[in-house]
């Protein structure tokens, strides 16, 4: 079936046709087959018009090649373009109730027109389109002279022997089309039922996950409590019994081992097979801040780094974070702010820390990651999980700003 798609205003009508005509590769095999079944039939009709009893050749050689083309071009088109090999039809047989010719050519023509539109449209379609191909046929039934009618035939019964052949040939294509339909219907139905087999089966792998997760988190919770305890009363001990102090430390040695242990299974648990490898090189913190600024500053956005304060003790998911935000932010930018600068403010005090990028460019541009805040989720998260708050958008002087407030002291 030829691909038709959808029309658009302005368009050629040329150029329509031609999109309409674009086949792929079924339909290209199709073409060929019935290019090959029209080739056939032509040179049946040939042999016959040469060798054939009289009363098979109705008309000479002219007629009967013209007549012949005309079928073989509906032939050929009956599976990449009906309609026009509807059309063709018609206009054949219209020509034929006043020539009272009808070519071998068109008798096939007609049989798998009416075939092909039943098995390939819908019974609304496929039914008015069989009884307009058909409507000359009994037409040239009724005027036929009876010297041109087989031996004791009247008009009436051969009206009745056509209207059977068509009732074949539109059931039998009904029959295909509704075969068809149902292999549609049955591989969607399986499709859907694939589909939500994987469903299920994911939700079954993520549940179960987050069950082995839970009682990890547990045991890791309860292996860090124990060191806790057995650090705080060691060093109590530390001095009164060294052997005491010794047998909780080796004890704090062994739990902890375990618990990196049970760390990473828990990491590989809550691990989804389309994250990539992990990255075993160390993580940056607040030191590549300025090595992330200058590589900014090569990308083409200048860059302004301020501190203000002494970093105290950190920790280091606090100075990943910190890194993390910067490096968004500069990176958002880099894409969005144009002919700008960009400004960072690490400030240190004594209760809080505050994280300030900001640039003089022309803002977010509507539509973009930056605009609806995609980008920014992470930041977001982040912040969150050390307890802090991050607000972002327009600057008034134009430009885009970040600002992140995180505790100096994590609970």
């Amino acid at each position: 079936m030829a691909r038709v798609d959808a029309p658009s205003a302005g368009r050629p009508l040329l150029g329509g046709w031609r999109e309409r005509l674009r086949l792929d590769a079924v339909e290209r095999r199709a073409l060929s087959y019935d290019a090959l079944l029209a080739v056939g039939v032509v040179a049946a009709e040939m042999v016959i018009t040469a060798f054939g009893p009289p009363e098979l050749r109705t008309a000479g050689w002219p007629a009967t090649i013209g007549w012949s083309l005309v079928g073989c071009v509906a032939l050929v088109l009956r599976r990449a373009a009906p309609w026009a090999a509807v059309v063709l039809v018609l206009g054949s047989l219209a020509a034929s109730i006043g020539t009272q010719h009808q070519p071998l050519t068109m008798v096939v023509a007609i049989l798998l027109v009416t075939y092909t539109v039943a098995a390939r449209y819908p019974l609304r379609r496929a039914a008015p389109a069989a009884a307009v191909l058909w409507l000359p046929v009994f037409v040239l039934n009724l005027i036929t002279p009876e010297e041109l009618r087989p031996s004791g035939m009247s008009g009436f019964y051969i009206m009745f022997l056509n209207g059977l052949i068509a009732m074949v040939c539109f059931f039998v294509g009904r029959t295909v089309h509704a075969r068809r339909t149902s292999i549609i219907a049955l591989e969607e139905r399986a499709r859907a039922a694939e589909q939500n087999q994987r469903a299920l089966a994911e939700q079954a792998v993520g549940d179960e996950r987050r069950r082995i997760a839970r009682e990890l988190h547990d045991m890791v919770a309860h292996h860090v409590s124990v060191m806790g305890v057995l650090a705080t009363g060691a060093r109590r001990v530390l001095k009164r019994d060294p052997d005491a102090a010794d047998e909780a430390l080796a004890t704090i040695e062994d739990t902890s081992r375990a618990t990196l242990r049970e760390m990473r299974r828990l990491l590989d648990v809550l691990r989804t097979d389309a994250e990539p490898a992990a990255d075993l090189s160390p993580q940056p913190g607040l030191a590549g801040i300025e090595a992330l600024v200058d590589q900014v500053r090569e990308a083409g956005l200048p860059v302004a780094l301020r501190v203000d304060g002494t970093p105290g003790p950190l920790d280091h998911g606090v100075a990943l974070a910190i890194y993390r935000i910067v490096q968004e932010a500069l990176t958002n930018a880099l894409k969005h702010a144009g002919n700008a600068t960009a400004h960072v403010r690490l400030s240190f005090g004594v209760y809080w820390l505050i994280v300030e990028i900001f640039d003089t460019g022309r803002g977010p541009v509507p539509g973009s990651d930056q605009a609806v805040g995609h980008g920014l989720v992470g930041m977001r998260e982040r912040v969150a999980l050390y307890g802090g708050t991050l607000r972002t958008g327009p600057r008034p002087g134009g430009g885009f700003r970040v600002y992140a407030k995180i505790p100096m002291e994590q609970p």
